[in-house]
């Protein structure tokens, strides 16, 4: 019974509960609610409208990182910071297509625009407070101030970027300024009239334009018998090309000159009214640039022509000089026709020179320069042959003008019995008559411009034994072991001697190399299309210069080079290994036997290059005239021959009696 009771107690308390907690706990809701929402509800509306809006828009940027990833988050801020107010119209422009997508299908801007409106319409007329307590949290100004200073080392680096590029530019600009040579004839001058402002030139352009459609209207009006407007086309045509005249800038045209191109203007403008046609007008042009193209290949044919004629000739000095010097010397007894020193002609231990001319100027430049320039002139011997027409002038002038305390011996290649046309091929060859049809008739031209391609092959060095005795040195001095090889339009500018103790390395003809890159290689040279050349030679091996060229005799004769070049020249009797001169077959027959000398000894192309470098001519030891414009001639390079004429002796009778001066 008793356990009963105590059952039934027990069974009271948690009913009790149970009861109580169901009539409290809606009183302790309510209470709760009241106490805190009416402290929320005071203090927002205690704070100002421009406050409370911030605090909106910083609530919903914190529902926002929720829905979005950081970038669009950083977008946001950004917009906040530099636009002003939040708007999700700022920061929708700034992304890609796909974000513009994403955002255009939520409710966050319809949401975050009603709390805002809820919120200036809740107390407008609420004080502004201190903002401070509203300012952006740590890790959003962390953020901003990383972004600055990403913003300010991207600037530092564009603009440094800049700098270099800047740098680059101006660096290349001061390179291609030191290759182009002031002195060209004035050509690139910039301190030129007509490069006096940038349009120097346009008002003659504009005259040439209107000569050009006025020739065109002119054309079109005689086909369409616009009697009237065809004569004055004519009449303003004539006008304008006599105030043009030879005018290259604004600054040459006469001050009337702008009344005549009003003039043609009125007229052009008349004649397109009347007789434009698109067809016509487009038909004639491209006949007249046929035309200006047709001319202008004429005129570089002419050209060609004229200066392979010229560098051919004798000028009228210098046949003078020849010609007195050649009547003087036949006058003199044969005791006083003898030069002094023959016991030194084949010394060894001495300087040889051998030098081929029969230019006597010329081949007295070699010898001058050669002799103000040598340490020990006693030393220096010189081997001159020249032909029997130039031989009494040649022997004349060094009699009467000897080189000092050195040796000089001049001779005459005609006096050479061996060489002859059983043994030498070259002149086999010549007396060939298809060798004499492709040299002295050379396809029959009939104009100047259809000679010009052919007239380098009738010049008269390729013809002469002189060019091709360089190939018979041994022959020629068989008593020497060296000598050194000049072109008569060389000058020598340093002492030559130091040439005798270069070793050559077992090697028969030191020379400067003239390749670089791809100019002055084998392939420039030879025909390697033909199987006996592309079998035996490299088409990227580098060329040299014949010029000022160091033959070690002993390994000539031991090489037999004069065999090989027999070989070699009797292969090329049809002209299908290489077309003419010496240096071709020379570049074959030393092949894999020259050594290489430094450049700085020979220096070559002054004769058709006008961009050489001062310095280079000014420290080589020897400079080469190589090309048509020889120092003696008129077509010569002014800023080149000043070195050549220091060596010439003006003053001598001879020269002014010929009238050559400088």
């Amino acid at each position: 019974m008793t356990q009963r009771k105590n059952r039934g107690k027990a069974s009271c308390f948690p009913l009790l509960g149970f009861v109580l907690l169901c009539v409290l706990a809606p009183f302790f809701f309510f209470l709760s609610r009241r106490l805190y929402a009416a402290p929320d509800q005071d203090y927002i509306s205690a704070v100002p409208s421009k406050q409370v809006r911030k605090w909106r828009e910083w609530q919903a940027l914190q529902d926002l990182k929720s829905l979005f990833s950081e970038e669009v988050l950083d977008v946001i801020v950004s917009s906040t910071n530099d636009l002003g107010p939040f708007s999700l119209d700022n920061f929708r422009k700034n992304l890609s297509a796909s974000w513009r997508v994403g955002l255009g299908n939520s409710n966050a801007e319809h949401e975050l625009n009603q709390q805002t409106t809820h919120v200036r319409q809740e107390k407008p007329e609420v004080k502004e407070d201190n903002p401070s307590q509203w300012t952006d949290s740590s890790a959003q100004q962390t953020r901003r101030h990383l972004i600055e200073k990403r913003r300010e080392k991207r600037a530092a680096e564009l603009v440094k970027k800049d700098n270099e590029v800047a740098v680059r530019v101006e660096n290349t600009a001061i390179e291609r300024s030191k290759s182009v040579e002031s002195a060209i004839i004035g050509k690139y001058n910039i301190w030129r009239k007509e490069f006096e402002n940038e349009n120097g030139d346009s008002t003659v352009r504009l005259m040439r334009d209107q000569i050009i459609m006025a020739r065109v209207y002119i054309s079109i009006a005689k086909l369409k018998n616009k009697v009237e407007l065809h004569e004055e086309l004519i009449s303003r045509l004539k006008e304008s090309q006599r105030a043009l005249g030879d005018a290259v800038s604004d600054a040459d045209l006469h001050h009337s000159t702008h009344g005549k191109i009003k003039a043609m203007g009125q007229v052009l403008s008349k004649a397109r009214e009347q007789l434009y046609d698109c067809k016509l007008v487009t038909g004639k042009l491209r006949a007249m640039l046929q035309t200006a193209d047709d001319q202008v290949r004429s005129l570089k044919k002419q050209s060609t022509f004229l200066s392979q004629l010229a560098a051919k000739t004798i000028p009228n000095g210098i046949h003078c000089l020849s010609m007195r010097l050649t009547i003087d010397y036949y006058l003199l007894p044969p005791e006083k026709r003898k030069f002094p020193g023959s016991e030194n002609l084949e010394n060894p231990s001495l300087y040889h020179y051998a030098l081929f001319s029969d230019n006597v100027l010329a081949a007295s430049v070699v010898v001058n320069s050669t002799i103000m320039n040598a340490k020990d002139p006693s030393k220096n011997v010189f081997h001159l042959v020249t032909d029997k027409l130039n031989f009494g002038a040649m022997s004349m002038w060094f009699l009467l003008n000897p080189p000092g305390k050195a040796t000089i011996h001049v001779e005459n290649v005609d006096d050479y019995k061996w060489l002859n046309s059983s043994y030498c091929p070259v002149l086999r060859q010549l007396e060939s008559a298809t060798l004499k049809e492709f040299y002295f008739k050379a396809g029959h031209p009939n104009s100047l411009s259809s000679g010009a391609s052919n007239l380098k092959y009738r010049n008269p060095k390729y013809l002469s034994m002189l060019n091709h005795l360089r190939f018979y040195l041994p022959q020629v001095y068989p008593k020497l072991d060296k000598i050194l090889f000049l072109d008569d339009d060389i000058v020598v500018q340093k002492d030559l001697t130091g040439l005798w103790a270069v070793d050559l390395n077992g090697k028969v003809n030191g020379a400067v190399e003239t390749c670089g890159q791809s100019f002055h290689r084998f392939d420039k040279y030879l025909n390697f299309s033909n199987p006996h050349i592309a079998r035996n030679f490299d088409p990227n091996a580098c060329g040299w210069a014949y010029g000022m060229n160091m033959f070690d005799l002993k390994v000539w004769k031991k090489k037999d080079i004069t065999g090989i070049y027999h070989k070699w020249q009797n292969m090329n009797e049809d002209r299908v290994l290489w077309k003419l001169g010496t240096l071709p077959p020379g570049l074959i027959t030393f092949y894999g036997l020259t050594h290489p000398l430094d450049k700085s000894w020979h220096v070559l192309g002054l004769g058709y290059n006008p961009s050489l470098d001062r310095s280079e001519i000014e420290n080589a030891a020897v400079v080469h005239y190589n090309g048509n414009m020889k120092p003696w001639l008129e077509i010569a390079m002014t800023k080149y021959r000043s070195y050549w004429t220091k060596y010439v002796k003006y003053n001598h009778p001879y020269l002014q009696n010929c009238k050559l001066n400088e």
